[in-house]
Parts: structure tokens; C-alpha cells; sequence
């Protein structure tokens, strides 16, 4: 089986877990013989690429000449939105949209067409033009290899997956790892739901990375239920005794919190917990470790509640930073509010970190050992804390039956029923 994939990011330039779960999903599809051309709009050198093939967008040269391209590029829509986008939040600002009936009528052309596209890899004000730029060389990529599926990650990549699957004919797949409705609630961005929920109707099969998720598929974006597949996320197994040395430098215990500092997280339920905490055991430090466009609003917080002495805020953490915070943290907790599925509390647990996780994330489907409770309730959100810092028997049961359990969740496994959607595409 030969796989044409498109993502926005691979690991180590990540910005959450989009490029985590690409990349072990991956290496789990290589195990399974499955050839793999991954292609990003920036790759930077230092990506790990063993056993497949990794394309830089910014390095395909388009050939305008041929026919079949620029009817292609005639249905494709020039999009501007003045707004700083990321593949899973929603903008802070939404100052314009401008959608043109064609690229090539579009007074922007000169900037979108050229012989070779230098993508910036990046999330800014000019995304949206990006986003079309990479369906233009998409189309070019699928013309010029073989291939039996196209499997496209997230909305930023469905118009790719869309173009690639007009040139060629080839089935797509395209893998819903979050929804608008996850990113900004009811607050929806109309540009980018109709870019999710074409590319979901174009797809020959979409794969959601959990039932949750899947409803919401059906029910908001419309897509008959037969066509939605769950495949729940893993974790890589990895081994690091270097961290068992890693030095608290605090005597108090730490509850951390890693992830986006947004909406969709839940950071301010965080927060209203870690006071009612403090007010019961002083001697506990928390950690907000991420950024994101609620940072500001957070801190004014912790400083309007008094309790700045026992709260951090690190900035965003990737790689052995985030293997470090776990190794120093006690408990870990994922309060969010729509949460698709949620790779971080699985890291927590391989790290030997007793999580507490809200019932409104996927990745509570398949978790035992993990206190589940309602983001919005604080009051269970603070004594789950509380209970895990000084219980010392419901620690332990959750620190080794939590372990166990997150060693058993692997790629190799979520890979093989990726493939299996893939022969069905195929077969259809």
C-alpha cells in the first residue's frame, strides 16, 4: 500500500499534537509495509524521516503549462483573512475575508502563482493564502507520483487532499483531529467550516480521532454516519532513565497543566481549582505551561486571587522540556472544555504522572486509570487534585495501573486500522 500524505507540521517544529500524532502514526504504518510520502509546506532538515519519504513543498516546482493543472486552478478560491491562525484555535481577530471566484482573476495572482512556492511553514496573517498554495503544489505532487490513497491531516491540508484526488482519481481520506467547533465553540469561523466540512464531503472515508468527535462530524458538519470512522490516537513507548535524575528545586508538590492556553483547554478552571486547593494544603505549586491568546487573561487572574507565589507560568514547552515538566510534576490535568482526543494526558502517564482528565475529551473513552470529572465542575476538578496529592494508595494504584495501561495504547495498533480504512477506500 503507497500512501500520499499531506500535514502542516512534523515533529520537532510542532505546535500541539497534530504533528505528534502524524508522526506516530507514521512509524506505526511503516511496521504495517505501508510506503509513506509525507509532504509539509516547510520542512526544516532536521525532521526524523526513517523508512519514508518526507517532500518539502516549498522545493515543487510547478509547471503552469499543462492543461490539466490550470483547470485545476481555476476552481481553486484565493483566501486572505487578516487574523493569526492555528491548526487548532480559532482567531483572535476576524478583521476581513476575502474570497475570490478564481485565482487567476484574483488581483492577488502575481503573489499566489509562481514557479515555486517558499511556504513559512507558520501560522500568521497570511495562512489562508498558504492554505491555497499548498493545494496548487498538492496537485503538481499528485500528478507526478504513484500512489493508491491520499490521506489529508486537519483543514489546513483538505484542500490539498481534495486537489490531489481531482488530478489523480485516487480515493482521500481525510483525518479529523479537531473541529472549529472544538476550537471557538459556537463562535464559529464560516471560512474555515466550509473548508472542513468540503474536504469531509469530499473524502471517500474520514477518520475522527474519537467518537466524540465522530458525533460531532455527523450531527454539525452533516457526513452520513457510514463514511465516519474512529481511530483513537496512541502514544509512543519511550524509555528515558535520564529523567528520573531531574531535580524539583521546589519541596511542595506540583500539579501541572500543559497544553494551549485557549478557550478550548479549560486553563481558567485550572486555575479556580488550584485556589480552592491552595485554601485546603498551602504547600502545593501549580504550573500553566503553554501559551496562547487567554495567557494575559490568566495571569491577571492568579494575581487577583493572591495566589502568585504558588503559580508558574513556563511559555510554551516541546521535546525535553516537556519531558522534564512531567518529571517534576505530581499530578497532571487536562480540564478542556472540547477536547477531540488529547495526547498529553497519555504522555503524563508514561511519564509515571496520575492525570485527571474532563469527561468532555476522547481520549476519556478509552482511559480507566484516570480521575474523570465535568470541566466545568470545579469543586470535583479541586478534590480530584487534592485526593491524588495526599492519598497516597489511590497514587499509587494510578501511577502503576496508569503506566500499564498507556503501554498497551500503540501506534502500531491505531496504524493497523488506519490501513484497514485505507483498503476499504481502495475497494470501494
Amino acid at each position: 500500500m503507497r500512501v500520499l500524505m499531506f500535514g502542516w507540521e512534523f515533529p520537532p517544529h510542532i505546535t500541539g499534537g497534530l504533528g505528534t500524532a502524524c508522526f506516530g502514526l507514521v512509524k506505526g504504518l511503516i511496521k504495517h509495509g505501508v510506503d509513506v510520502l509525507f509532504v509539509v509546506p516547510k520542512a526544516y532538515g532536521d525532521e526524523t524521516k526513517d523508512g519514508f519519504r518526507l517532500l518539502n513543498a516549498s522545493d515543487v516546482v510547478i509547471d503552469f503549462s499543462k492543461i490539466e493543472n490550470q483547470e485545476h486552478w481555476s476552481r481553486i478560491k484565493f483566501m486572505e483573512i487578516g487574523s493569526n491562525l492555528i491548526p487548532y484555535v480559532g482567531p483572535e481577530e476576524f478583521e476581513k475575508v476575502i474570497i475570490e471566484d478564481s485565482l487567476r482573476k484574483s488581483s492577488q495572482s502575481q503573489s499566489v502563482f509562481s514557479d515555486r512556492y517558499a511556504f513559512s511553514g507558520k501560522y500568521g496573517i497570511n495562512l489562508m493564502e498558504e492554505v491555497s498554495r499548498y493545494a496548487i503544489v498538492a496537485s503538481a505532487i499528485a500528478k507526478e507520483n504513484e500512489y493508491d490513497v491520499i490521506h489529508a491531516h486537519d483543514w489546513l491540508t483538505y484542500a490539498a487532499g481534495i486537489a490531489a484526488k481531482r488530478i489523480s482519481g485516487k480515493p482521500l481520506v481525510v483525518h479529523v483531529h479537531a473541529t472549529e467547533y472544538d476550537r471557538s465553540g459556537e463562535n464559529v469561523n464560516p471560512v474555515v467550516y466550509e473548508l472542513e466540512r468540503s474536504g469531509m464531503m469530499e473524502a471517500d472515508l474520514v477518520i475522527t480521532v474519537s467518537n466524540l468527535t465522530r458525533q460531532i462530524v455527523i450531527e454539525r458538519y452533516g457526513i452520513p454516519a457510514e463514511k465516519v470512522i474512529t481511530v483513537h490516537n496512541a502514544v509512543e513507548p519511550v524509555d528515558k532513565p535520564e529523567m528520573e535524575g531531574v531535580t524539583k528545586h521546589v519541596k511542595e508538590k506540583v500539579v501541572t497543566f500543559l497544553g494551549r492556553v485557549t478557550f478550548q483547554k479549560g486553563p481558567d478552571y485550572f486555575i479556580e481549582a488550584a485556589n480552592k486547593v491552595l485554601k485546603k494544603d498551602p504547600d502545593v505549586r501549580f504550573v500553566m505551561a503553554g501559551s496562547g491568546d487567554l495567557l494575559n487573561r490568566m495571569i491577571r487572574r492568579v494575581a487577583q486571587l493572591h495566589i502568585g507565589t504558588k503559580f508558574h507560568f513556563t511559555g510554551f514547552l516541546a521535546g525535553a522540556e516537556v519531558d522534564t515538566m512531567f518529571a517534576m510534576s505530581d499530578v497532571y490535568v487536562m480540564p478542556s472544555v472540547s477536547e477531540p482526543f488529547g495526547i498529553s494526558p497519555l504522555e503524563a502517564m508514561r511519564s509515571n504522572v496520575p492525570v485527571v482528565i474532563s469527561k468532555q475529551s476522547g481520549v476519556a473513552e478509552i482511559l480507566k486509570h484516570a480521575l474523570k470529572v465535568d470541566f466545568w465542575d470545579i469543586d470535583a476538578l479541586a478534590d480530584a487534585i487534592y485526593g491524588l496529592l495526599h492519598y497516597e494508595g489511590l497514587n499509587r494504584m494510578f501511577i502503576r495501573y496508569g503506566k500499564e495501561e498507556v503501554d498497551n495504547l500503540k501506534w502500531d495498533n491505531a496504524a493497523f486500522k488506519v490501513l484497514e480504512v485505507y483498503h476499504k477506500a481502495t475497494n470501494s
